[in-house]
C-alpha cells in the first residue's frame, strides 16, 4: 500500500455523490434544528415556553410530530454522513501534520476543526437515535450528569474548566467569522444569483455572531461550574437561554439571540444547495 494510499481513499470518500447527497440532508437537519431551537428560545421569551430550548428540545419537537420517528432516524443518518465528511477532512490534511511552517500550522488548524465538528454531528447523531427510539432525555440533565463525572477524575475540575473556555473562546470565533464574513469561504456562491448571495451575506452576518454569543455562554456556565464546583451549574443551552433572560432586558437580548440562531439555521439550509468544503 503506498503512502498517498490513504489521502486518495479520503478524496474518493469526500468526493462521493452519495456521500455528498447525506450531507446534503445532514445540513438541512442540522438548520431545522437550530431554527427549532430558535422557535424554543422565542417561546421562552414571550411566555409560551414548555420546552428545553436547546437540542433535546428540538428533537422532542421533532419526536412529537406525526412523522417524527422517521424523521428524527433522517436526522440522524444526515448527522453520521457530515461527521464521516468531516473526517474525509482529516485524512486529507493527515500528509501536511508532518509538514513545516505555515503548511503544518494550517494542517493542524483544519484538523481539529474537522474533529470538532465531527464531534458535535455524532453527539447530535446519538441525539437524534435516543429519541427516535423513546429513550430520549434533556440535554442540561446529560451535561450536568457528564460534568459530575469528570468532576470525580483527577484534576477533573481543571477539565471541566478548559472544556468551558473553549467552548468561549469557539464562540468567539463565531462572532469574528460572521462579523468578517469568513463564513463566505464555507460556501460555493459561483452559481447562485445575486439575489442569493445578499441573503447569504446577510443571514452569515446575523447568524454566526448569535450562535457565536449562545456558544460563549454555555461554555461560561461550564467554567461557573469548574470554578463552584457545582456540576448543576453546567446546564448546557438550555440553562444559557435562562441565564440571558434573567438579565437586564434578558427578553429582548435572548429574541435577538434566537433571531441570530434562526439565521445560522436558514445559513445551513442555503449551504446545503451550495456546500463547499474549506
Amino acid at each position: 500500500m503506498t503512502v498517498g494510499s490513504p489521502m486518495n481513499a479520503a478524496d474518493r470518500a469526500g468526493s462521493s455523490d452519495t456521500l455528498e447527497n447525506l450531507a446534503r440532508v445532514g445540513l438541512i437537519s442540522y438548520g431545522v434544528v437550530h431554527l427549532l431551537i430558535a422557535w424554543l428560545a422565542l417561546q421562552l421569551a414571550w411566555g409560551g415556553g414548555g420546552g428545553s430550548a436547546d437540542q433535546s428540545g428540538a428533537m422532542a419537537t421533532v419526536a412529537d410530530s406525526p412523522v417524527g420517528k422517521p424523521l428524527l432516524w433522517l436526522i440522524a443518518v444526515g448527522m453520521i454522513a457530515l461527521a464521516v465528511w468531516q473526517l474525509a477532512e482529516v485524512l486529507r490534511w493527515r500528509q501536511g501534520l508532518s509538514a513545516s511552517g505555515d503548511q503544518r500550522k494550517k494542517a493542524v488548524q483544519k484538523t481539529a476543526k474537522s474533529i470538532g465538528k465531527a464531534v458535535v454531528y455524532i453527539a447530535l447523531a446519538v441525539l437524534a437515535i435516543r429519541f427516535a427510539t423513546g429513550s430520549g432525555s434533556s440535554s442540561s440533565q446529560q451535561q450536568q450528569q457528564t460534568t459530575a463525572g469528570v468532576f470525580g477524575w483527577p484534576g477533573g475540575r481543571w477539565w471541566v474548566a478548559l472544556a468551558g473556555l473553549a467552548l468561549v473562546g469557539s464562540g468567539v470565533y463565531h462572532v469574528y467569522k460572521g462579523v468578517s464574513k469568513k463564513f463566505l469561504k464555507q460556501i460555493d456562491l459561483g452559481s447562485a444569483s445575486p439575489g442569493t448571495r445578499r441573503l447569504v451575506e446577510r443571514v452569515g452576518l446575523v447568524g454566526f455572531p448569535g450562535k457565536g454569543v449562545a456558544l460563549a455562554l454555555v461554555g461560561g456556565l461550564l467554567v461557573y461550574a469548574a470554578v463552584t464546583f457545582d456540576p448543576e451549574k453546567a446546564s448546557g443551552l438550555d440553562g444559557a437561554m435562562h441565564t440571558l433572560l434573567d438579565a437586564p432586558f434578558g427578553r429582548f437580548l435572548l429574541t435577538l439571540v434566537a433571531l441570530g440562531i434562526a439565521a445560522f439555521g436558514v445559513f445551513c439550509l442555503i449551504r446545503a444547495r451550495y456546500p463547499e468544503r474549506t
